[in-house]
């Protein structure tokens, strides 16, 4: 779908926006529920994203638009805002609301949104939203931040405003990304390096299931409270600020002090996913994309019987997946309980891909997938 988005301010508004960006969204490739583990995970930014126009007025307000939601807000400008229900307003109302505690001054504007990543489906659509308005209103604005700063600022609406307890690595990944390459970030020290991908003879499939998640209701935060027990019981015996501090080897030694197989299974996955990014940046590295497509499909089976975050829509995905000659690894991306999952896929056998794939999905769920074929892209643009 390809939209104008200058007209379609100027139908809304009655004038031409002043500047239009592009934020994208991500997926992550490997590690996964290890941001708020304090471990290292592998995202990269994809060519589906979100664009903003904005345009300032004269009424003293801020007028919000999206044309993918019928909801729409104007508010009063330079104060702070409530959250408003569970509407989309509230990731820029909550990035305005910080830079104002910040102590800058944000004028009337007028804001059009729209976006190309499947809502609620893993893709971080509400990263990209939250990067875009940082990244707009500091360019447009010249409010002086660095790409940082608006990564730990939309973090924090995220956790404060929105209230999920989510880590650093979505709006990260949003903020820095860069063309053919995946990111290895630290979550702990948020230190991180660029790693070549070079798919070669394959693209990178992205599958929604459709079937929508709503994170902050879900098991998600009953993830963290249970990887936190598991953190507590060890420290019993260890000295640990996290579970990725622990290799395999050492989390073995020290297993016996979680007695509860829930939480045994919870603090394996993650220790042991932690290692498969290790091994899936090596596997970069020396051009081994069948060794990281095994990780991949080892991440899922951990995520599916360890973690319990997957569901039968993901595992239908990469069940089928694993017996298509022409994927050589899948697994489910994101926080799971629905949303999305990729695959790495042979070019040339997209459309076959997709047919085969739909009537498997539909026979085994009951409607449809969708499917998209994406690049590794960059981070946030003004265009």
């Amino acid at each position: 779908m390809k939209i104008n988005l200058e007209q379609k301010f100027a139908e809304q508004y009655g004038t031409n926006p002043h500047a239009v960006y592009l934020t994208p969204g991500r997926v992550n490739l490997i590690g996964e529920h290890i941001d708020y583990n304090g471990g290292l995970v592998m995202p990269c930014a994809i060519t589906l994203g979100t664009w903003l126009a904005i345009s300032p007025n004269t009424d003293g307000h801020y007028r919000m638009k999206s044309l993918n939601f019928e909801e729409q807000i104007t508010i009063e400008s330079n104060r702070k805002h409530d959250k408003n229900g569970s509407l989309w307003v509230n990731y820029p109302i909550g990035i305005i609301n910080e830079f104002l505690q910040d102590g800058k001054q944000i004028p009337g504007l007028d804001f059009l949104f729209y976006g190309n990543i499947p809502i609620g489906s893993g893709l971080s659509s509400s990263a990209s939203i939250e990067i875009a308005t940082a990244f707009a209103l500091n360019d447009y604005l010249s409010l002086g931040y660095d790409r940082l700063e608006l990564v730990k600022m939309a973090k924090r609406v995220e956790n404060d405003f929105i209230g999920l307890n989510s880590g650093i690595m979505d709006q990260f990944a949003v903020a820095f990304g860069e063309k053919d390459k995946a990111i290895v970030l630290d979550c702990e020290t948020l230190k991180y390096k660029m790693v070549d991908v070079d798919l070669g003879n394959y693209v990178l499939a992205i599958i929604n299931t459709n079937k929508p998640r709503e994170l902050a209701e879900s098991k998600y935060n009953e993830r963290v409270a249970e990887c936190q027990t598991a953190l507590r019981l060890l420290n019993e015996e260890i000295t640990l600020h996290n579970l990725c501090e622990l290799t395999a080897d050492k989390f073995a030694l020290h297993s016996h002090l979680i007695s509860d197989e829930t939480i045994l299974n919870r603090a394996t996955h993650v220790v042991k996913e932690n290692d498969r990014v290790h091994l899936a940046a090596k596997a970069l590295n020396y051009g081994d994309l069948e060794e990281f497509g095994r990780l991949m499909y080892a991440s899922h089976q951990s995520l599916k019987t360890l973690y319990e975050v997957s569901g039968k829509e993901l595992d239908t995905v990469v069940d089928f997946c694993s017996t298509y000659e022409h994927v050589i690894g899948a697994r489910m991306t994101g926080a799971g309980f629905g949303g999305c999952a990729i695959a790495l896929l042979e070019k040339g056998f997209e459309e076959d891909f997709a047919k085969h794939l739909t009537d498997y999905y539909v026979d085994k769920i009951g409607y449809a997938a969708a499917i998209y074929i994406s690049e590794i892209g960059n981070g946030p643009i003004k265009l």
